[in-house]
Parts: structure tokens; sequence; C-alpha cells
């Protein structure tokens, strides 16, 4: 029997508060052990916060499980696999669809498990609905915002054209340039010389 090859995944924020990626390493392989999957590599990111975009060690993970270098993911708490509610269901969702186990130690999920399945598809549901949540939230903002009579978006620039198509055409200064004397952006400098 071949045994499944496993990537264990650790991560810690900071090392000046005495976090140590040793307690979450050392009860990973014991389980990893225990259910007789053998370890094909540890991923671990230290001093980097979840929500960071960029983890060296997690991109390398979800990079082996593209190339179907592992079975299942073994992490500690689900915390310390996801930025997000959304940044956990999104990675989530695709290593199910590499066909990759996932297994967080500390939550006891088991996503290789019918009822790990149903879980993964719960967190999917309260993901939806916090997003609903937000886009709820900022549309009744904004019409608050609209009936007491503020103005949304970019301020209209009032631009003095005389003194742009000066600068321009007798001055010969370049789109940045006129943007950084007259302190207007450079689209809108684009747009005035249109006219």
């Amino acid at each position: 029997m071949v045994k499944e090859r496993v990537g264990i995944y650790a991560r810690v924020s900071t090392l000046d508060k005495g976090q140590d990626v040793e307690l979450q390493l050392s009860e990973l392989r014991a389980y990893a052990n225990a259910r007789g999957w053998g370890i094909f590599k540890e991923y671990v990111d230290i001093g980097q916060s979840g929500s960071k975009e960029q983890r060296p060690a997690f991109n390398q993970l979800m990079e082996d499980a593209r190339r179907r270098k592992i079975d299942i993911i073994l992490v500690w708490r689900l915390d310390r696999f996801g930025r997000s509610l959304k940044h956990l269901v999104v990675s989530l969702d695709e290593v199910k669809t590499l066909g990759v186990g996932f297994v967080s130690l500390k939550e006891v999920l088991d996503f290789t498990t019918p009822t790990g399945r149903l879980m993964l598809h719960l967190l999917g549901a309260f993901a939806e609905f916090e997003k609903d949540l937000i886009r709820e939230r900022v549309i009744a903002g904004v019409a608050h915002a609209r009936a007491k009579g503020k103005r949304l978006g970019r301020p209209n620039g009032k631009v003095d054209l005389q003194r742009l198509f000066d600068s321009r055409y007798q001055h010969g200064l370049s789109i940045r340039g006129i943007s950084k004397e007259m302190n207007i952006s450079t689209g809108l400098v684009h747009k005035s010389l249109d006219l």
C-alpha cells in the first residue's frame, strides 16, 4: 500500500512574542504518523502575518498541490492557513478541485470525509453571506450619503486651460511635467488637451 503524501503547513506571525512554530510542527508530525501518512515536506512561514498576500511557504505548498506532489494538506488551525474567510474558502475550493485532501488538526476538520466536505460547503455559504452583508452596507452608506447631499466620486478638476495650453505648446512641457506643475493628474492633462 502506497502511503499518502502529506504537506504540513505551519505559520507564526512574529518571532518576538514567544511564538514557536515547533509547537505546531510536533503535533502535526505526530498526527501524520498516527494516520500512516508519509510527510512529503514541511512548509513553514516564520514572521509572516496571515494578512500578507505573499507567504513564500504557503505559495510553495499550493504550487506543489497543483503539481500533484502531495495528496493531503495538514495544518494546525484554519487561521494559520487562510488570511480571511474569503481567502480560506477560495484556497480550500482550489484544494478540493485539485483532488487534494485537507485536514485542520485543532478544529478536527477532515475534508477527506463526507462530514468534512459538508463543513467546507458551510464555510462557503458563510463567506458568501459575509460578502452580501458587506455589499448591502456599502449600498446603504452610499444612499445615505447621497440623501444628505454629499457628492460622491472624484472631485471635478478645475483646470486653467490657458495655462495648460501655454505650458504644453509654448514651453514644451511634457504631460507629466504639466501634471506636476499644475498639481493635477496626468489623466486630466490628457483629457484637457483633447478638447
